[in-house]
């Protein structure tokens, strides 16, 4: 199983002083991406109040590779960004029993253990008792 929750703040740079025209384009491909990504899930790239923001999130039976890459795309063309992305993979051997969180800040991923969420076992679920 495959959970995920996230939003990221798009920015064409760290400044306050982002280039309209490339903006533009940095929105018009965020939006073929994710046309591209053709998922059942929240993939909602808008605007609002004058800033631009990605929000996902979605429940899979396996690992969505193109959702992290989506995350790590963002920080490549648009290095201003910022946000988080949590993710439960059960799928992980090495931490199938934690909830992680990726952070995007000037176009740098990092991947941590959130602790509030994990170990999944027994923080959000009880042991299986079969």
């Amino acid at each position: 199983m495959f959970e995920y929750h996230g939003w990221i703040t798009v920015h064409e740079s760290a400044t306050a002083d982002d280039d309209p025209s490339r903006e533009a384009e940095i929105v018009e491909g965020l939006r073929r991406r994710i046309d591209g990504i053709a998922s059942p899930y929240l993939l909602d790239l808008r605007w609002m109040n004058g800033e631009l923001f990605l929000h996902i999130g979605g429940f899979s039976n396996h690992r969505a590779p193109e959702i992290l890459d989506l995350f790590r795309h963002v920080g490549a063309v648009a290095p201003g960004s910022y946000g988080l992305l949590h993710v439960r993979d059960d799928e992980d051997p090495r931490h199938e029993n934690d909830v992680r969180v990726l952070r995007l800040v000037r176009g740098n991923v990092t991947e941590h253990t959130e602790s509030s969420l994990s170990p999944c076992v027994p923080v959000l679920e009880d042991h299986f008792s079969g």
